[in-house]
């Protein structure tokens, strides 16, 4: 059984945190029904959903992949680079400690989530903006007895790792060339996202299926010409907030 942890959405997600995407409207109402149908579309693909409650005091907190790594293992609890989410770890890792046991990262060092890609007991870590060399270090660090290997990745022009590349496969990865070399993921089949969707590369997969933002249909299909079940789902107004479908879920599988 997979455990999707969610939040739901802030009523001040107006005032989010930005770097590449620029500052427009959210309409809170419809990025709440949006986030509802990104809930229903991890149940659809075997998901139990727990849906935290919202956290109005902080505009980023639906996003809450970026405050944790969760492995089979252990949970790793991150110091987010953007210093206004650092309140947002404290509740997760209440939740998170009854699944793993929990890790976390210490001063100087920052990690946020969405540059963690896990493709098996591999972690390909971004050196973005709100990741650095202390906090990638600090990761393997507490992730080395384990058996992961954490590789460094340069990115550039976006925000996260994840942004740029997500696991679509058991093999197979979906990446935007203009803002990762693909050649840091070499043995794997890459999927190019279509040159006229720029941010397509975030997709979400669950095993049974990838949960994927409606807006880029040209990239949906090269997916599904690949033979990969895509379950799309309206994120529109959570994207003007810089987010995407990976970032608005912890999965982690259920152990005894």
């Amino acid at each position: 059984m997979l455990i999707a942890i969610t939040r739901d959405v802030s009523s001040s997600l107006g005032g989010c945190e930005l770097s590449y995407v620029p500052r427009g409207a959210i309409d809170v109402t419809t990025a709440a029904a949006q986030h509802r149908g990104y809930q229903k579309a991890l149940e659809s693909l075997g998901c139990r959903v727990m849906a935290l409650p919202a956290e109005d005091a902080l505009p980023d907190a639906v996003f809450v992949e970026d405050v944790a790594v969760v492995l089979d293992e252990v949970a790793i609890l991150t110091r987010p680079g953007a210093e206004s989410r650092r309140a947002e770890v404290s509740s997760v890792a209440e939740v998170l400690a009854r699944h793993r046991p929990l890790r976390a990262l210490e001063a100087p060092g920052t990690l946020d989530g969405g540059d963690v890609l896990r493709v098996g007991r591999s972690l390909y870590v971004g050196q973005s903006a709100r990741s650095n060399a202390a906090g990638i270090a600090q990761l393997r660090d507490r992730v080395a007895e384990f058996g992961y290997e954490v590789h460094p990745v340069p990115i550039r022009g976006c925000l996260h790792l994840k942004s740029a590349v997500t696991q679509v496969a058991e093999d197979t990865l979906l990446v935007q060339p203009a803002w990762v070399d693909p050649a840091a993921f070499a043995g794997f089949r890459r999927i190019e996202v279509d040159p006229g969707e720029e941010h397509a590369a975030n997709a979400l997969w669950l095993g049974s299926g990838v949960v994927y933002p409606a807006c880029f249909p040209r990239t949906q299909r090269r997916l599904e010409d690949a033979g990969i079940a895509v379950t799309s789902v309206d994120v529109s107004e959570l994207q003007k907030a810089e987010g995407a479908v990976t970032c608005c879920s912890l999965v982690l599988r259920e152990v005894p």
